[in-house]
């Protein structure tokens, strides 16, 4: 199917989801490590747009934005399917994934930024997106059911990163008091090949929210 290139940072969870459902597929691939601080030529040429990772190159044609690239990958390698085939079915996981990216991921990185007293209310506007995706996988053993699916890999950041926010925003969310079901899928994922071959170390995951959080907070109270 022609060269693959993955143009990627470890640290960051939408470049992981990439090399998960790379190697689900068995795809072999270039991984390009990106310097954020320090963007490439081949970065800025490859997503002039946003400038941010991950991009896949695919015989040298670019494709951006994360879940962009899950679908164009599970139409263009059909092994191993990630997406329904049936129409509703497909669309209703389409509406779940950005749901978890727009309200579950954006909720937990401003909790996690947030300081003083506006900190509360972004905590309770994080669990409040936690708990309605605690309901889609109630009675499941994954999002996809039985096998991992597409919404697995879109939520697949919450078992390694969500505890990292957790621990750098200095806060508290996924307990197993509070989502049992997502508490426990989380533990599961990470069981699982291929999640469990490409997790950057926690240790410099840490290091990488530390300097986001700084970075936003610090911009925040110069305004």
């Amino acid at each position: 199917m022609g060269e693959v290139r993955l143009i990627a940072t470890p640290q960051s969870f939408p470049c992981a989801r990439i090399e998960w459902v790379l190697k689900m597929k068995g795809v072999e691939y270039e991984y390009i490590k990106e310097n954020l601080l320090n963007k490439s030529d081949l970065l800025l040429q490859s997503n002039p747009v946003h400038k941010k990772v991950p991009v896949l190159l695919h015989n040298g044609l670019p494709i951006a934005e994360s879940l962009v690239i899950l679908e164009y990958i599970d139409e263009t390698w059909k092994q191993n399917p990630l997406l329904p085939q049936d129409p509703y079915d497909r669309a209703h996981a389409r509406f779940w994934a950005r749901f978890i990216d727009e309200k579950c991921v954006v909720g937990v990185w401003r909790a996690g930024v947030a300081q003083g007293g506006g900190k509360g209310k972004a905590i309770e506007s994080a669990l409040e997106s936690l708990a309605v995706l605690e309901k889609q996988i109630e009675g499941k053993k994954y999002f996809g059911g039985e096998e991992i699916g597409y919404l697995d890999i879109v939520a697949g950041w919450i078992p390694h990163w969500l505890n990292v926010v957790e621990q750098v925003g200095e806060m508290e969310l996924l307990t197993a008091e509070r989502f049992p079901h997502l508490h426990q899928w989380s533990l599961n994922l990470p069981q699982t090949s291929p999640f469990n071959d490409c997790l950057p170390p926690r240790d410099s995951v840490v290091d990488y929210y530390n300097i986001a959080f700084n970075r936003v907070r610090s911009v925040s109270a110069n305004k």
